[in-house]
């Protein structure tokens, strides 16, 4: 190359001089300030959180799957609660009568026919109730309310004549009870579920415990002992200390069907029935937990294997809704009783005014009054917020 020959060509117009110009700073910052340039954080300022943006995304997200995981539930408890109204013979259901409108906003009365889950080979013959209770919803007070009915009261069971109102059951299935209790209270049932406690240890161990509060120490006989031959003989039965605590299924159970209490003579099946109300309301106040609510998709169809009920899904998740809802110290805790007999060498309650004072208290169209003074341990009535 030539000496003074340049390695590029100069154009016409020749090269500019100098540093190539920038957009100055005056311009820069008249553009940031309307918007047309690109922003500068200012030195040491962090940038702005933007929350009004996350808050409006992740809200309908929650919506969202806050309505998966009910829908996901529905249908989990659907299928459970189709192979319940199977197991309802169609003589019950056909018996009951039709509920007006919405359990969410209309009064329901339910009867509850249960066994006492004793499988042994004594008693695989038998079919009684062990367990008779009317629940009635009553959405306007906020109110559950319970009727517990002894078993061994004496009644007129129609073609049957005047006996123990558990053998309805035995005689004529859940339509015979079911005409049996209406006959004796006057009151009409929409619903019906026939449930085996047995199935409950299974329901309650799903749920992990129902807290039950029990009133006063507990030593009852030894019946179902878990030991073997030779232990059974001089174990003292079971214990159950005072105060509220966790139960799993099969102790519930157990808590539910003692009938002897060896530190309190009064106990009775009176006091038995108070502690399957206690038990049901456990679960009850379980099973509408939010605890509940995130497993239900995996445990719905267990909650209602016990029962034989017709209850629909849907009718099933508005007596949650009515129970979640209800204010518990509210709740209304009745039982009917009498005078307890002894004829033809059985043991039998025989009921009188008390009864239909109860009946009353019950359905609200009179204050709730606990049992008489001097009605003994057999007294009818009700109690506000705890079990008689």
């Amino acid at each position: 190359m030539a000496e003074g020959q340049k390695p590029y060509r100069v154009y016409r117009g020749g090269r500019t001089k100098g540093k190539v110009p920038l957009v100055r700073r005056a311009e820069a910052d008249r553009r940031d300030r309307n918007g047309s340039g690109p922003k500068r954080l200012e030195p040491g300022r962090k940038r702005r959180v933007r929350w009004g943006r996350i808050v409006a995304i992740a809200i309908p997200s929650l919506v969202l799957l806050i309505v998966l995981w009910t829908v996901l539930g529905y249908l989990s408890v659907r299928r459970g609660v189709e192979d319940a109204n199977k197991r309802l013979p169609a003589s019950v259901t056909a018996a009951l009568t039709a509920q007006d409108g919405l359990m969410l906003t209309n009064p329901s009365q339910i009867l509850l026919l249960g066994t006492d889950g004793d499988r042994t080979v004594r008693r695989s013959g038998f079919n009684r109730s062990d367990s008779i209770m009317v629940v009635r919803t009553d959405p306007d007070r906020k109110r559950i309310s319970y009727l517990s009915i002894p078993r061994d009261l004496r009644v007129e069971i129609p073609g049957y004549g005047t006996r123990k109102i558990n053998s309805a059951m035995q005689l004529g299935g859940g339509a015979l009870a079911l005409r049996t209790v209406e006959q004796l209270t006057g009151l009409e049932m929409n619903h019906v579920a026939i449930v085996d406690f047995d199935d409950f240890k299974g329901v309650i161990d799903a749920l992990g415990g129902v807290s039950v509060d029990v009133p006063k120490k507990i030593v009852s006989n030894n019946f179902d002992c878990p030991y073997d031959a030779k232990r059974c003989e001089t174990w003292q039965g079971w214990r159950f200390g005072k105060g509220t605590q966790t139960m799993d299924g099969r102790r519930a159970l157990i808590y539910s069907r003692i009938r002897e209490n060896r530190l309190d003579p009064s106990d009775n099946d009176l006091t038995r029935n108070a502690r399957q109300q206690q038990v049901l309301d456990g679960i009850a106040h379980e099973v509408t937990s939010v605890g509940t609510f995130l497993r239900l998709p995996w445990i719905g169809d267990d909650l209602v294997a016990p029962l034989a009920t017709d209850l629909s899904a849907g009718q099933l998740l508005q007596l949650g809704l009515n129970r979640f809802r209800a204010d518990e110290s509210n709740a209304l805790h009745c039982r009917l009783g009498g005078t307890p007999e002894t004829i033809g060498g059985e043991s039998v309650i025989l009921g009188g005014e008390d009864n239909v004072a109860a009946i009353s208290m019950f359905t609200g169209r009179s204050a709730a009054q606990p049992p008489p003074p001097g009605s003994g341990p057999y007294g009818a009535g009700c109690a506000v917020g705890k079990s008689l």
